[in-house]
């Protein structure tokens, strides 16, 4: 018998990136998948591929989520695990932030959790239980120049995913996974332009970006069993890229190899 053979899931952002290898990820161990996107035809594209329910929304629309989730719930009988992960990015100074593309920063990678959690937490809390799998960022533990309100947006869903766990523990685990530098669309700058990455590369150990593919095995791992003592925590996957101390690192490094040749 498959892992989740007989639960649904529903996964926000599902139309690409860690939300589509996420959906795939869920529905090649028998989950029943609904795809959750603003992106109708990519939604519809990873629900047809992989036997799930494709629903349009918007996640920073607070009557959308709900009526969506009702709709989820109808759909699929009944869902089980929840994963958040709809976001947007925007690379600018703080003082150059207009106001609309604020609000769309703050309502997409921060409310939009809240919202989804509100409306999966009662229905999951009638049937015994479940799991809500939110992704924030690296960025959410340490700010990352020019996404002043990303960061600040990532950092306030790893604090609701903690007071998650707290209030709704043990009926429902709530974990976080904070991706570092990811090959999806929010990082598509990199993958056409590879030099502007060069330098980030160099400095991560494992010398490389990841995969969505591998994000969404931690969050396969995160909504199964066998993560079953596990809740509140931010699972941190970025090839070891927050490891070496800025200024310190490359200096030692060139010590070493000045004074070891």
């Amino acid at each position: 018998m498959a892992e989740f053979d007989g639960r649904g899931a529903l996964v926000t952002g599902g139309a690409s990136g860690i939300g589509a290898a996420t959906a795939r990820r869920l529905a090649s161990d028998g989950a029943i998948v609904v795809v959750l996107d603003r992106n109708v035809d990519g939604a519809a594209s990873v629900a047809a591929e992989i036997g799930g329910i494709a629903i349009a929304c918007d996640v920073a629309d607070s009557d959308a989520v709900t009526a969506a989730f009702a709709q989820a719930t109808a759909l699929v009988d009944g869902l089980d695990l929840v994963v958040n992960n709809a976001g947007v990015g925007d690379l600018r100074p703080m003082h150059l932030l207009d106001d609309k593309t604020f609000r769309r920063v703050v309502d997409v990678n921060f409310s939009g959790v809240f919202y989804t959690m509100r409306a999966a937490i009662p229905h999951l809390l009638e049937r015994g239980g479940g799991v809500i799998v939110n992704v924030a960022s690296l960025s959410g533990l340490g700010p990352t120049r020019n996404e002043a309100v990303y960061s600040a947006a990532k950092a306030a869903t790893i604090a609701l995913t903690k007071s998650g766990a707290l209030e709704y523990g043990p009926a429902i685990r709530v974990n976080c996974v904070a991706p570092g530098f990811v090959a999806t669309p929010l990082t598509a700058l990199f993958q056409a332009e590879p030099e502007t990455f060069e330098p980030i590369r160099r400095s991560t150990p494992l010398q490389r970006m990841g995969t969505a593919a591998e994000i969404a095995e931690i969050i396969a791992f995160l909504c199964s069993e066998r993560s079953s003592f596990i809740t509140g925590q931010t699972i941190v996957a970025d090839g070891g890229n927050s490891l070496p101390q800025s200024g310190t690192d490359p200096t030692l490094a060139a010590l070493w190899e000045r004074f070891s040749g």
